[in-house]
């Protein structure tokens, strides 16, 4: 018996292929077909192979009913013969023709097997491509046969060899290039990069004028094609844009494009600035400018590169004022120390607040700005305060003032109505944005709100806008106030809410020992951040003395120190030395740390902050995804939860609303540890009314502004939404 190889029936298959289609187009040729030459057989046999191809990939035949496609067919073979009995093609060019006809339908199959399917039938196509060849038979144009063409078949078109000599060729490109740019408006420009002399540049360049000045001023700017291409454009806007692209000083001049364009403002009126722009007349031109775009918006209107002055404003605000006033922290005499805002209007302070949340100090902003907004007006007034700015960022700011304890004292200065009426539009409307924000400043400041009545309002609004939700069958808005509803409730003991059961998330009312226990060795593992400020090292002198007893060992290190407990659940507590900060010493000796915990294998479970808000940024960056419970022991660590819980999901947090100090951030260590040690379960409410009842004077005033894990709203919405997102997906 032969033996047959793999390359044997390789060779087989081939043949019985060929007699196929051989037997095909001998068929073809008997049903009044013409007679094909032995020179194009092959050919005619490509396009018999290439439709059969089509029918059989699963895309195209999800895509089109089998009609159709037997309709194709039919017009293929319709197209081979029109092609075999034409008298104005040589056999040469009936060759070239056949081969295009097969090109566009591998070009075809291709697209749908590449994700790139085309929304035109075949039939259509294949119609659409006998009209250009008529066209170019007859030096006629292609390009009005793009009209009807999605971008897909219109390339296919176009890219077949046998069109390329075709006179529309170039406005059939354009109309390609246009619809490219219909389908990603976002992407005008890089589109338009690749054929900048394109037919329709001028007026793609106007669209994206309009849609992103700020892409088209850097695009302007660079000395190629395009950019020269720009430059030529005859537009008002396009030229004003281009104008400043050219100067050295146009970035300073950009925020304020809108009131140039529509004439507001004139080039002289800004030049007076530009060149001393460290000066508060820019600041407050820039201030201006915003409170105008802000009433605009408020019509509906949207003003041409707002983003780029807000974010302009927000640096500037940082830039000239914030940094100084954090800078001078330590300066008891406030004249001294907010004297670069003195003589700021209530509306610049307003902006300086809303602009700078991130980087301002907590006294910056309840000592300085805070006081001094209401201080520069002659009817200090909330409400007067908000109608200045056209209540441009009043959510922003409800939520600094929550955040610093300010937010009773803020609604205290409008009549009572008016103090409902804003929050009630603080609560409504939260699943309009795409982000979580909103809905966390309002979990954040219900916590902060400590007026019976206005808590009472907020839960109200809470579920009116719940129902509301329902009624309008939105998803997104259902979970956010569903989930801020039994948050809210959870706060009243008579509820009897178990908000870990209820939202399926860890326990917040308290933080088992096992949780923190490393799996491989059982020991709970403590990290603090210290700096090298004269602060930092005496706070860490502190923190040893404290653990000089018989229950504690401590090993020192060249770079850091361990804390070991001697009985009881294992637990160490790795802390970097406090190192001279002047030399970035202290950022050395954590990296030295961190790079020891890493090569050990051993993962925090606790992580604490030691240091002023300056230094907070540093230690969240590096702070291990391990951690399951934080301490951010300084001034404004309320404000840094979403950072925290982007790093550490589900993390239980303890932060100030205010002023983080030593004795404080101390007396929870203390405690923190020896339950722990002890065998015993961190429990928030117990230990906060133990904690509560030690402390007096103003180290109680200062810890009260601590906020314990189980009423860190913000931090538990954001875990209870993220739970629930992971569920349903």
């Amino acid at each position: 018996m032969p033996i047959f190889t793999k390359n044997m029936y390789k060779i087989l298959y081939t043949l019985f292929l060929s007699m196929f289609f051989l037997a095909e187009v001998h068929a073809q040729q008997t049903d009044s077909f013409p007679p094909i030459p032995a020179m194009r057989q092959l050919h005619h046999e490509y396009i018999i192979r290439s439709m059969a191809a089509i029918r059989n990939t699963p895309a195209i035949q999800q895509k089109w009913a089998s009609n159709e496609l037997d309709h194709a067919v039919q017009l293929s073979n319709q197209f081979r013969k029109t092609i075999e009995l034409s008298n104005d093609l040589d056999q040469n060019a009936k060759y070239t023709w056949l081969r295009g006809v097969n090109d566009l339908l591998m070009a075809y199959q291709l697209n749908y097997q590449s994700s790139r399917p085309t929304e035109v039938p075949l039939s259509l196509l294949l119609k659409t491509y006998l009209t250009a060849m008529q066209e170019q038979l007859s030096n006629g144009s292609i390009a009005p046969l793009m009209q009807g063409l999605d971008l897909e078949a219109a390339m296919i078109l176009t890219e077949n060899y046998t069109l390329a000599s075709n006179r529309g060729m170039p406005a059939a490109k354009d109309s390609i290039l246009v619809k490219q740019c219909a389908r990603n408006p976002s992407k005008i420009l890089p589109i338009l990069s690749r054929q900048p002399t394109t037919a329709s540049a001028d007026s793609l360049i106007v669209l994206a004028a309009f849609q992103n000045p700020e892409e088209l001023y850097s695009y302007a700017a660079a000395p190629n094609p395009l950019g020269k291409k720009i430059q030529s454009v005859n537009h008002p806007f396009v030229k004003l844009v281009s104008r400043l692209a050219l100067t050295s000083t146009g970035r300073m001049y950009f925020p304020f494009l809108d009131q140039l364009y529509t004439g507001k403002l004139n080039m002289d009126s800004i030049t007076r600035f530009v060149g001393n722009d460290t000066s508060a007349g820019y600041f407050s031109l820039l201030v201006r400018t915003r409170i105008d775009y802000a009433k605009r918006i408020q019509q509906g209107d949207t003003p041409m590169a707002a983003k780029v002055l807000y974010d302009k404003l927000k640096s500037k605000s940082v830039e000239l004022y914030i940094n100084e006033i954090n800078a001078l922290h330590s300066e008891n005499n406030d004249n001294i120390r907010f004297k670069s805002i003195s003589r700021l209007s209530p509306s610049e302070l307003y902006y300086l607040a809303v602009t700078g949340e991130e980087e301002m100090y907590t006294s910056s902003f309840v000592n300085g700005v805070y006081p001094r907004i209401f201080s520069g007006m002659k009817n200090p007034r909330s409400d007067s305060l908000l109608q200045m700015v056209h209540k441009d960022q009043y959510k922003k700011f409800i939520k600094i003032a929550a955040a610093y304890n300010k937010l009773d004292d803020f609604l205290a200065k409008m009549d009572k109505k008016d103090a409902e009426q804003l929050m009630r539009g603080f609560v409504n409307g939260l699943e309009k944005t795409n982000s979580l924000e909103d809905a966390v400043d309002v979990a954040d400041s219900y916590a902060s709100v400590y007026n019976p009545a206005l808590k009472k309002l907020m839960l109200e609004q809470v579920k009116s806008e719940l129902k509301r939700c329902i009624s309008i069958q939105n998803k997104r808005g259902q979970v956010i106030y569903d989930l801020l509803d039994n948050i809210f409730s959870s706060l009243e003991p008579a509820n009897k809410i178990d908000l870990s059961a209820k939202l399926g998330i860890m326990p917040i009312y308290e933080l088992p020992n096992a949780t923190l226990k490393d799996p491989s060795n059982g020991r709970v593992i403590m990290q603090q951040f210290f700096y090298g400020d004269k602060d930092g090292m005496v706070v860490f002198n502190a923190f040893l003395n404290k653990f000089r007893n018989a229950n504690w060992k401590i090993t020192k290190k060249p770079k850091w120190v361990e804390v070991s407990s001697r009985k009881g659940t294992p637990i160490t507590i790795f802390a970097n030395l406090p190192l001279d900060e002047t030399e970035e010493l202290d950022t050395e000796s954590q990296d030295s740390l961190i790079a020891y915990l890493h090569d050990q294998q051993l993962h925090p479970t606790i992580v604490i902050h030691r240091g002023h808000s300056y230094y907070l940024n540093q230690t969240v960056q590096k702070m291990p995804g391990s951690a399951k419970l934080v301490l951010l022991g300084s001034c404004g660590g309320y404000q840094r939860l979403n950072e925290v819980l982007a790093i550490a999901p589900g993390a239980h947090i303890i932060s100030s609303k205010q002023i983080g100090t030593g004795i404080i951030n101390q007396g929870l260590i203390n405690v923190i540890s020896e339950d722990l040690r002890l065998g015993k379960n961190l429990k928030w409410p117990a230990m906060w009314n133990s904690l509560a009842i030690r402390f007096s004077g103003t180290a109680k005033e200062k810890f009260d502004d601590y906020v314990p894990p189980y009423k860190n709203l913000g931090a538990i919405f954001i875990t209870a939404f993220n739970t629930y997102m992971q569920q349903t997906d």
